[in-house]
């Protein structure tokens, strides 16, 4: 089963904005309450036994069970006969449409943010602010719900859209996504085609690369990429919008209007971030079968003294990027091991020992080959990759040689 997913600018009407607005708004509004019951729960089992607060504990009867999705959807159902703006919001505005009615999106929500607490070590959920949810999620959509350039959307009926490009013969449109920016609303299509992608064996020539703050990235063929700085070197326009939009009275039009401006350059910035890296990403595939890049742990790197600079990089996001890229073109990615990779000689794989950041030339005490320090290591990082897929690799000169061990 291959899934894929295309995204289309909307054009939507006053009155189909106004609605999902009130739509994500009613979400919003769920997640608040769903998570003031389950905190009111934690806290009043967290209270000590012999003592209490000055300032007031949370009363709750033992025997209450903990708030949970499946009794907060319950709860839901007949909060919708008593409110009824939560019955105005569409029933399929929900990942999974049998897990209740309503406004479960908030709900659905908040589940999975619990279980990204619990189980991949993010933090507790927070209270949401306006505006904070832009998106809403639709599994089911009718039938043949895409004619042309206009989609069909529950709540809204027929939208038009720009379709920037075709969506591909065979595949079926399962479910949208529909997505406020500052820049407009979006709809995120997926589609599904019943057939199976055989996996990628390697093949080819192979190309390592070494990701970096001085340069962005230094390949194995000798090539460094500078480093773009989207976000550092628009600061200054960002922190002018930004003392404007404290200086507005808060919740006027002229807040709304500055902290428009404020949204519409993040949102440049990130335009150009994700253009950069998919540019980047299919010049690499141009002419190879195998990419080797190295296993870094970028948390730990945004938590040192360049985090700003290294948070701008967004190397993860650009190994995703091209690690799906390489999946769609045919070519082999693969990620190795980066201990060491600067301190191996990728001539004659002598450890040179460890070097200072300042010191940018590789120099082989034993051998004498002398290159970039970051070409270097990407000639190191293309050697481990092609010795995991069972092929050596030697240097020849300023050239790479592959063959079978």
């Amino acid at each position: 089963m291959l899934n894929l997913t295309y995204q289309y600018k909307l054009d939507l009407t006053k009155q189909q904005q106004q609605t999902y607005d009130e739509w994500l708004e009613t979400s919003r509004r769920v997640w608040n309450y769903a998570l003031a019951e389950r905190k009111d729960w934690y806290k009043s089992r967290a209270c000590p036994i012999d003592r209490c607060s000055l300032r007031g504990e949370y009363i709750i009867p033992p025997d209450a069970p903990r708030p949970s999705f499946s009794s907060q959807c319950k709860a839901l159902t007949q909060a919708r006969k008593v409110y009824p703006e939560l019955a105005l919001a569409h029933s399929q505005i929900s990942p999974q449409p049998p897990l209740g009615r309503g406004a479960t999106g908030g709900l659905r929500r908040l589940e999975k943010a619990f279980v990204s607490m619990w189980e991949r070590g993010h933090g507790f959920p927070r209270f949401k602010k306006p505006g904070r949810l832009r998106s809403l999620l639709f599994p089911q959509l009718g039938k043949d719900p895409v004619r042309g350039n206009r989609v069909k959307l529950p709540g809204v009926g027929w939208v038009k859209m720009r379709l920037s490009r075709a969506i591909p013969e065979g595949f079926v449109v399962k479910r949208a996504t529909v997505v406020k920016r500052a820049s407009g609303w979006y709809v995120m299509l997926t589609l599904q085609c019943d057939i199976e992608v055989p996996d990628i064996t390697p093949h080819g020539e192979a190309l390592g690369i070494d990701v970096g703050l001085s340069n962005y990235l230094a390949t194995s063929a000798g090539e460094l990429v500078p480093r773009p700085r989207f976000f550092v070197d628009l600061q200054s326009k960002l922190k002018l919008l930004q003392q404007r939009v404290s200086q507005k009275v808060k919740g006027s039009n002229n807040w709304r209007k500055a902290h428009y401006k404020v949204a519409k350059l993040h949102e440049y910035i990130r335009n150009c971030r994700q253009d950069f890296f998919y540019k980047l990403a299919h010049h690499l595939c141009d002419g190879v079968g195998m990419v080797f890049a190295e296993k870094l742990n970028f948390k730990a790197w945004a938590r040192g003294m360049f985090s700003k600079h290294t948070l701008d990089a967004a190397h993860g996001e650009f190994l995703r990027i091209l690690k799906w890229v390489c999946w769609k073109r045919g070519v082999f990615y693969a990620e190795v091991d980066a201990k060491g990779t600067s301190q191996i000689c990728p001539s004659c794989g002598t450890n040179t020992g460890k070097k200072e950041l300042s010191v940018r030339v590789h120099q082989c005490p034993e051998c004498g080959y002398t290159t970039d320090r970051d070409i270097a290591a990407a000639q190191v990082v293309v050697q481990r990759g092609l010795a995991t897929v069972g092929q050596t690799v030697k240097m020849l000169g300023e050239g790479l040689s592959v063959g079978s061990p």
